[in-house]
């Protein structure tokens, strides 16, 4: 019964293009925006570029990539295009819609745009996206089945909700990256923040900025390397969602399938190895447990064999 009451309250993402789907969507924006209105600080125990700006303007910033976001979903309901078509040009549209965001944080806050133009913009694109855009223009039913733990016409509400709250932020760091990767050093990112008075106190110095830059490095080596694939391995994805204490990270369960192609050949040793290990290991411990107990039993025998030994010849010498 518990169960039955448990499915009724599970409210799920519509299927198809409707008007059901419509006012999900803006359903979703509606609470995304209020929940941006709450806590935008980092409590996930891991750096993110965002960090680096104070709190007013990191809300700032993703009010406003949620609001250039609506735009792009208006605008691509508007084209019509399909659902092959959209898997094909994600890629593109989501690079056409970082760059906009961008211009428009640049202008914002006078900053020379030129040096944007100048530098190719890089970012880690995942197929997380794909699905988010799929799900608001499309409806749940164009997605496989065997890419989540559920079936696609069973999908929760929250979960395209976590999937955009994980855009936008993800969005965000890329923007405040690029930003960081344009003034070159760090001189002049603390120049330029204090300008704009949108800096952190906690990276107001110089020396906290390099600081803040070298953690980020190391924990974006150490995630792209190791982490990242443990996660393949374990069929998860990392994402990043707002909570009631400011953004956190989570894991959701990713099929293994969707990613494993897009890694280069190291991380596919070090995949390999995870595999071997895992194959190996337990093999390997239930060995030496093994020699272990027997150690352990011959042990205790030789011990007290000795000792009933020591026994005899004390008694033999009391005798005498």
């Amino acid at each position: 019964m518990n169960t039955i009451l448990n499915e009724m309250t599970i409210k799920y993402w519509p299927n198809r293009q409707s008007i059901s789907l419509n006012n999900a969507v803006v359903d979703l924006f509606i609470e995304t925006e209020k929940k941006l209105t709450l806590k935008t600080n980092n409590q996930s125990q891991q750096y993110l570029y965002l960090d680096i700006l104070n709190n007013i303007t990191r809300t700032k910033i993703l009010q406003s990539i949620l609001s250039e976001f609506k735009e792009l979903i208006l605008d691509m309901i508007e084209i019509n295009l399909s659902t092959r078509m959209l898997k094909k040009l994600n890629q593109k549209i989501v690079k056409i819609f970082i760059d906009r965001v961008l211009s428009k944080f640049f202008v914002q806050f006078k900053f020379n745009n030129t040096i944007l133009n100048n530098n190719k913009l890089k970012y880690h694109y995942h197929n997380l996206t794909d699905y988010l855009l799929i799900y608001l223009i499309f409806g749940s039913s164009q997605i496989e089945n065997d890419i989540f733990l559920f079936e696609t016409l069973c999908t929760p509400y929250n979960h395209v909700k976590v999937l955009l709250e994980n855009f936008i932020i993800h969005i965000g760091n890329i923007i405040i990256k690029q930003l960081i990767d344009n003034l070159n050093n760090s001189l002049n990112i603390n120049k330029f923040l204090k300008k704009q008075n949108i800096c952190n106190k906690l990276y107001t110095s110089n020396r906290s900025i390099i600081l803040f830059l070298n953690n980020l490095k190391w924990q974006n080596l150490i995630q792209s390397y190791i982490y990242d694939i443990k996660s393949i391995y374990n069929e998860r994805q990392k994402i990043w969602i707002i909570s009631s204490e400011g953004i956190i990270s989570k894991y959701i369960y990713l099929s293994k399938g969707q990613r494993i192609r897009s890694i280069n050949q190291i991380k596919i040793i070090f995949l390999f190895w995870l595999e071997l290990k895992d194959l190996l290991i337990p093999k390997t411990e239930k060995f030496f447990i093994q020699i272990a107990k027997y150690f352990l039993y011959c042990s205790i025998n030789l011990f007290s064999n000795l000792i009933l030994i020591l026994i005899r010849i004390i008694v033999f010498y009391l005798n005498k």
